[in-house]
């Protein structure tokens, strides 16, 4: 019996009225499924968002300001142009070399107009990514994974489209989306995206490990990062090509990234010796205090041994199952769960923390959603719920932040413990395919049900 039967059958024992009334339910049920599956809503509400942020800075634009970190990437471009002073050739740069094409390119028509060509760069960015999704979901039938990225580019807009992380996430997107179907293309965004911003080499790191297309990626990667390394050792940037590295070893824990929260309430809490201070060279809120002096000088080989770990397990799955499970279904599995988790890792370890670092989630779980709904429902939610604590702590109630208002430090907390929520719900995952899940017949995947021609 067919559901629309099965209603029927239910209605014709009702009186006429209740009838009535059931039917319409069904019927509204339906449109607004196909409203929300619909891509011209999808297109619409993309475009919204980047309408109105950019009407909401036009006023600072004509008064010749910008938001979010555009002044200091207009900064360094106007020195580029008009100093002659340039990034990496110059100085040592807090962003790998590849991020000068996003950060110096919309100022090739001039000061005046970077912050109005920044925005249409993200949309077009924003777009391609979206396009992917919309076109992937139509094999299913289901564009819930366009219409949630949708949502969280608007949840996060104002770190999203302000922020050098909006390039990359829809980079990898799209590469991992043709890590399949064209491997080398997946490879050159892959790797393009983590000369921008080293996070996506989280994703890279799966992929070596996981997937059977690992080779085709390796030396797109090498090739691109040979390409980039050479453009700067001869603009005679040698000595400054790996500063981005070297930038960061010192830092002391910043605000909002999770280990630092045992600081920000000791803070709160006037602890002795707990304090918050600006860092007006890089333009961050920081925190010290009792203790802190070992994970400032150690927390960053924590990271490492957490994604290390992570990695071996990774490993340990993909061996287990590369002899249970055909190939082109288990390597989807793998390179999502164990991308997630890297990448949470790369997050909850760090003594850096900004609100663009959600960004470095967003696409995987994005991905995650079209190639594998129903495995996907429970980060989804759990990012989406991340997105929206992030943006009222950031730029909502910042400033209560820094006065340390106890409301929005339980904000933050609760955004840092669905965080760890998301690397557990990673870890389980590996965990189960690694040790706990029995033999499977060949042509299964390792989880949720199957999929018709969404394996990479």
């Amino acid at each position: 019996m067919s559901k629309l039967e099965a209603v029927h059958v239910r209605s014709s024992t009702l009186p006429s009225g209740g009838a009535t009334r059931v039917h319409v339910e069904a019927t509204a049920g339906q449109r607004w499924h196909a409203f929300r599956q619909d891509p011209r809503v999808l297109w619409s509400g993309l475009a919204a968002v980047h309408i109105a942020v950019f009407l909401l800075m036009l006023p600072m634009m004509l008064r010749g300001e910008l938001g979010g970190d555009l002044p200091v990437y207009l900064h360094w471009t106007t020195e580029a142009f008009q100093g002659g002073t340039w990034p990496v050739f110059d100085y040592d740069w807090v962003y790998p070399a590849g991020a000068l094409v996003p950060v110096l390119l919309p100022g090739v028509l001039g000061a005046n107009l970077y912050g109005v060509v920044w925005l249409v760069l993200i949309a077009a960015a924003n777009a391609v990514a979206l396009q992917a999704l919309i076109r992937r979901g139509r094999l299913l039938r289901n564009q819930t994974a366009a219409g949630w990225w949708v949502l969280t580019v608007g949840v996060l807009c104002p770190v999203d489209l302000l922020r050098i992380e909006g390039f990359t996430a829809p980079m990898v997107v799209v590469g991992m989306l043709f890590l399949g179907s064209r491997p080398r293309i997946a490879g050159l965004l892959l790797a393009a995206a983590t000369w921008i911003k080293v996070w996506p080499a989280a994703v890279i790191v799966a992929v070596i490990v996981a997937s059977t297309k690992r080779w085709i990626v390796i030396l797109t990667g090498l090739a691109t990062s040979v390409g980039v390394s050479l453009v700067v050792v001869l603009g005679g940037g040698a000595s400054h090509l790996t500063s981005f590295v070297n930038q960061q070893n010192g830092r002391p824990l910043q605000i909002e990234a999770p280990l630092s929260t045992p600081w920000l309430w000791m803070s709160m809490f006037q602890v002795p010796g707990a304090r918050l201070f600006h860092d007006s060279a890089l333009i961050t809120e920081e925190v010290t205090g009792p203790g802190d002096a070992w994970m400032v000088a150690n927390g960053t080989w924590v990271m490492f041994g957490v994604m290390a770990a992570l990695v071996v397990l990774l490993a340990i799955a993909t061996h287990r199952l590369s002899a249970l499970v055909h190939p082109m279904g288990k390597e989807v599995d793998l390179v999502l769960v164990g991308a997630l988790g890297l990448a949470t890792a790369f997050i909850v370890f760090n003594k850096v923390g900004s609100p663009q670092y959600m960004l470095w989630l967003t696409p995987i779980v994005a991905v995650g959603l079209v190639l594998r709904p129903p495995d996907w429902k429970t980060p989804a939610l759990l990012m989406l719920a991340v997105a929206i604590l992030t943006t009222l702590v950031f730029p909502t109630f910042y400033f209560a932040l820094i006065a340390l208002h106890p409301l929005v430090l339980i904000l933050l907390a609760a955004r840092n413990i669905l965080l760890l929520v998301v690397l557990g719900w990673s870890v389980a995952k590996l965990c189960h395919a690694a040790f706990v899940r029995p033999a499977v017949p060949l042509g299964t995947r390792p989880f949720g049900e199957p999929v018709r021609s969404t394996s990479y």
